[in-house]
């Protein structure tokens, strides 16, 4: 049957009505469509129609900026690197977090503690890079970490006493810092002078005393290690004078062909004495060890450890963030559950394990996936940590395709390409997450 008029004349202010909401709608959501095509879309679109031409953008080459980014060392390499940053950063954050968010139920000052381990997400990673670039720095003056580190291994190993010590040329000596230094053959009953040069007058020890050449004694060897450079001056090369400094707690071994028959350290004065000797013909030698470079820590920066080191700096950063969102997940966890598990008689353990972890499962997820698109494109933290001789060795495809585009290699349609794969790498991650999103919603 026909609608009535009366029932179209009823309907059509309900469409017109219904009419204008969408309308409405869409011109509220119109701005914010404009703003993602043009930094969304379009950027994708142009980028993937860009990696199908060369370097100067004038010649279609097709897929070949694909097959050139797996045979160029280089690129693999920042493969590598990614791969090694998706593997372990997102687990290690999401165990850190787990167990900070566990520990932090039990503490007294849970809130101080949360906010204190939540500020370096206010940092930069810009900051954060240079921060850490110092912290990491291989000298121990500046470096924070192998200050620490060279302090604690002195405690334990005595450093060499000069380590920029080398001897005066001069007929006595032969040798070097790295060999050691050894002399000519000589006999019980004389004494021997042996100068040194290289030790800035603030690293000779306080106790060091003027050098003093030994009283020679019947079938005792004797002689002096002395800094061969008088204050302000003067002086003669080859022999001690009044001003020169002795150098205490240098070693000299005593040996006959090759075997050592005796070892000394000299006194504050600088001089030594073997009695006893006999009246054969001996050698002195002044082993390596008093000249070795001191201790001075461990090249965080290398190539062996740049990307372990940098990664450290990105756990300091988002270890905060891991940790509110599984603690967001843990209070809601019913506590019933728990305490029926220990009224049970099930150890923390057993309910960490068998309750805690199953229940925040999804949380887990959401926060493993999260971390992993965020690793996915660092770019940062590598390249501000990352000094320029080790900078290949710690690419990821985030900082390959700005070096590759920008950096110097000028080949934007090589760029381009890395820059399809990152978000094919990044895509499929962040659909997966959006669906939990939605579950957990829903």
């Amino acid at each position: 049957m026909a609608d009535s008029p009366k029932a179209r004349a009823a309907a059509n202010p309900r469409r017109r009505a219904l009419r204008r909401r969408r309308l409405l709608g869409a011109l509220f959501v119109l701005p914010a469509l404009l703003l993602l095509g043009a930094l969304v879309v379009y950027p994708v679109v142009y980028s993937v129609g860009r990696s199908l031409f060369d370097a100067s953008g004038d010649r279609f080459v097709g897929a070949a900026n694909y097959l050139e980014m797996f045979q160029d060392p280089a690129t693999r390499k920042a493969l590598r690197n990614s791969v090694i940053w998706v593997v372990v950063a997102p687990v290690l954050l999401t165990g850190l977090g787990l167990v900070l968010a566990v520990l932090t139920e039990k503490v007294r000052w849970a809130t101080a503690f949360k906010l204190v381990l939540f500020l370096p997400m206010a940092v930069s990673f810009l900051a954060a890079g240079i921060i850490f670039r110092l912290a990491y720095d291989q000298n121990p003056d500046r470096g924070v970490l192998n200050a620490a580190i060279v302090g604690v291994h002195d405690t334990f190993v005595e450093p060499s006493p000069y380590p920029t010590a080398r001897a005066r040329e001069s007929k006595h000596l032969n040798g070097s810092p790295g060999e050691g230094y050894t002399t000519v053959e000589v006999r019980p009953g004389g004494d021997i002078a042996l100068p040194f040069v290289g030790v800035a007058p603030e690293a000779v020890p306080p106790r060091a005393a003027p050098a003093r050449t030994p009283e020679p004694a019947a079938g005792s060897l004797a002689g002096t290690v002395y800094l061969d450079f008088t204050p302000g001056a003067g002086g003669r090369q080859g022999q001690i004078d009044t001003k020169e400094k002795g150098l205490p707690g240098v070693t000299v071994e005593v040996l006959r062909g090759s075997t050592v028959v005796a070892s000394a350290e000299t006194g504050d004065d600088g001089s030594f004495r073997f009695a006893d000797l006999g009246d054969d013909a001996y050698t002195l030698r002044i082993p390596a060890s008093n000249f070795a470079a001191g201790y001075s820590g461990v090249d965080w920066l290398g190539p062996s450890l740049v990307t372990a080191a940098i990664i450290g700096a990105y756990l300091w950063v988002w270890t905060g963030f891991s940790m509110v969102l599984i603690g967001a997940g843990l209070a809601a966890i019913p506590r019933d559950a728990l305490e029926a598990a220990r009224v049970d008689g099930a150890t923390e353990g057993q309910i960490f394990r068998r309750i805690t972890v199953p229940l925040l499962a999804p949380v887990l997820t959401v926060v493993f996936v999260t971390l992993v698109i965020n690793v996915m494109k660092v770019f940062d933290l590598v390249y501000i940590i990352a000094p320029g001789p080790v900078q290949e060795d710690a690419d990821v495809l985030a900082t390959r395709m700005w070096l590759v585009s920008f950096g110097g290699g000028n080949d934007q349609g090589l760029g381009s390409a890395l820059s399809v794969l990152l978000l094919a790498l990044v895509v499929p991650a962040m659909i997966f997450n959006i669906r939990r999103f939605r579950k957990g919603g829903s």
